[in-house]
């Protein structure tokens, strides 16, 4: 790859901006002959196919011109799904009061795997209330948070 994975990020969220959307997540993955660059957009009315496409060719032609990636790729744009990961504050601030998953970066009491109810988020940690007790943590300390789908 010629771009650090923060320059990567910074060039498709730039991409994906400039249509209207949210950057949830970027992933390059695979290996082999072809590796898969995964991009994961949102919006607060949703995102649908043709959405995907839309800004599928942005970023396609953005990545042509700018060539960040030095082998060959395939690109992939979705939303994020129903266990959508959380990445940014401010992707915590909009799902509090929804139940997550937590995966610390080190152990906490003997574990790093916490499910509980995203009480508060600011710009440095987040509150999950686990087991009844509020858990305090710094977005340094969480290695992946997800939402855990509601199925009414």
């Amino acid at each position: 790859m010629r771009e650090s994975p923060a320059g990567l990020r910074r060039l498709v969220e730039a991409g994906v901006k400039a249509l209207g959307f949210d950057l949830v997540d970027v992933e390059l993955g695979g290996g082999g002959h072809r590796s898969t660059l995964r991009v994961y957009i949102d919006s607060p009315r949703g995102v649908t196919v043709d959405d995907c496409a839309a800004v599928s060719r942005q970023l396609s032609a953005v990545l042509d011109v700018e060539d960040p990636i030095r082998e060959s790729y395939m690109l992939e744009v979705s939303s994020p799904g129903l266990d959508r990961p959380l990445a940014t504050p401010e992707h915590f601030r909009r799902y509090m009061g929804e139940l997550v998953k937590v995966k610390t970066v080190a152990d906490i009491g003997g574990r790093r795997n916490f499910r509980g109810r995203l009480l508060t988020a600011d710009d440095a940690r987040i509150t999950v209330e686990v087991d009844g007790q509020p858990l305090e943590l710094t977005y340094e300390a969480i290695e992946r948070a997800r939402l855990v789908p509601k199925f009414d």
